[in-house]
């Protein structure tokens, strides 16, 4: 089966055969909110191909937490699944992408049985964890010229594409500040000769 991620294939493979009868694989479109604030998580996705982004809410702003790519998971949706407590971030497809989901009644078996599922969500704690530490010291401590152009590199190195297809009105919200602020940044940035803007595009010229 070739629609299962990486990871699994390296388990045993009984848990192999256990995951791929229960679970579900399914194709999402992008800009599909595949998690909400304040939803209860019964399954959790691992990524197969594409992208995820995953936001916190405070105070009608938002902020993109951290990306999950490929053989990765939504830890956050993990930690509210396996507590039964309501999610405090919601989730959406930055393309178009393939994902397992895993029935959270499910997993406390699996990792009870299987030590190797134990890993894998350990890693991805470890993981989201720094990446949040690492959002949290953009947010506090850089300019906002320099949080601009940390998201735009880290959006093209994910998505492989240069020039990015994106609006001010997107980054300011991915980055919790306005749309109007943005747009100085950028136009800055191209005065300096770090990217250039086209009609609903932006083109990294510093790679």
């Amino acid at each position: 089966m070739n629609e299962i991620p990486n990871w699994l294939r390296s388990q045993d493979p009984k848990l192999q055969e256990e995951i791929i009868t229960a679970s579900q694989v399914v194709e999402i479109t992008a800009d599909t909110e595949i998690l909400r604030e304040g939803q209860y998580v019964k399954v959790i996705p691992i990524v197969i191909s594409g992208l995820i982004k995953v936001f916190s809410r405070y105070d009608e702003k938002e902020l993109l937490l951290y990306y999950v790519k490929a053989d990765d998971s939504c830890i956050m949706s993990f930690s509210a699944g396996i507590s039964n407590k309501p999610s405090r971030v919601f989730a959406l497809t930055e393309e178009d992408s393939l994902v397992m989901l895993l029935p959270v009644n499910r997993l406390q078996d699996w990792m009870n049985r299987y030590p190797g599922l134990n890993a894998l969500f350990y890693s991805q704690y470890n993981m989201r964890y720094v990446e949040i530490l690492d959002t949290l010291n953009h947010l506090l401590f850089d300019k906002l010229d320099k949080r601009v152009m940390h998201y735009l590199h880290e959006k093209a190195e994910l998505t492989g594409k240069n020039p990015l297809h994106i609006s001010h009105r997107q980054i300011a919200s991915e980055l919790g500040t306005a749309r109007e602020v943005v747009s100085r940044i950028v136009k800055k940035l191209e005065l300096e000769g770090k990217l250039h803007q086209g009609s609903s595009s932006i083109e990294l010229l510093e790679l």
